[in-house]
């Protein structure tokens, strides 16, 4: 018996693209897999042609990366929330989401990129990387903590 689809990809009032509940999701319920060609930074840096602010390249604690544009899934679509309702778990290669809290249907699943910029952070790359979820404590960055200094991977 084929389960019914729980997740779909839409037109997202956040930012482009998201991915939407259409059944009831419980908290700590795996969703996802999060799918794409396992490369380096470098590749995948290279390859990139997304447009500014969409990000489909997932940093596994290993130094290398899921690039969602190659070989992806609806997952690459998730936006980044300051206050999300899902998590990213890794293990090894691998990267599954996860609700981290019930989610009703139509309601968006998002996650807290926590992006990590190499050297300083400029004004330009706060603008290329601005989060618009709305949350009452929004950073209004994708980058990691809302930390401003000079981060390292």
């Amino acid at each position: 018996m084929r389960r019914a689809r729980r997740i779909s990809a839409r037109h997202s009032p956040v930012h482009g693209t998201g991915l939407f509940a259409l059944q009831p999701l419980k908290s700590g319920e795996r969703l996802i897999e999060y799918k794409g060609d396992v490369t380096s930074w470098r590749r995948a840096a290279a390859r990139q042609r997304s447009e500014a602010g969409h990000t489909f390249v997932f940093g596994l604690s290993n130094g290398r990366v899921i690039d969602g544009c190659w070989g992806g899934n609806s997952a690459r679509f998730l936006n980044h929330a300051c206050e999300p309702n899902c998590e990213a778990i890794e293990v090894g290669d691998r990267v599954f989401i996860h609700a981290v809290t019930a989610i009703d249907p139509g309601e968006e699943l998002f996650i807290d990129y926590g992006l990590v910029i190499d050297g300083e952070i400029t004004d330009q790359m706060r603008a290329q990387y601005a989060c618009h979820c709305g949350a009452p404590a929004c950073r209004r960055s994708m980058i990691g903590g809302g930390v401003l200094p000079t981060q390292a991977e």
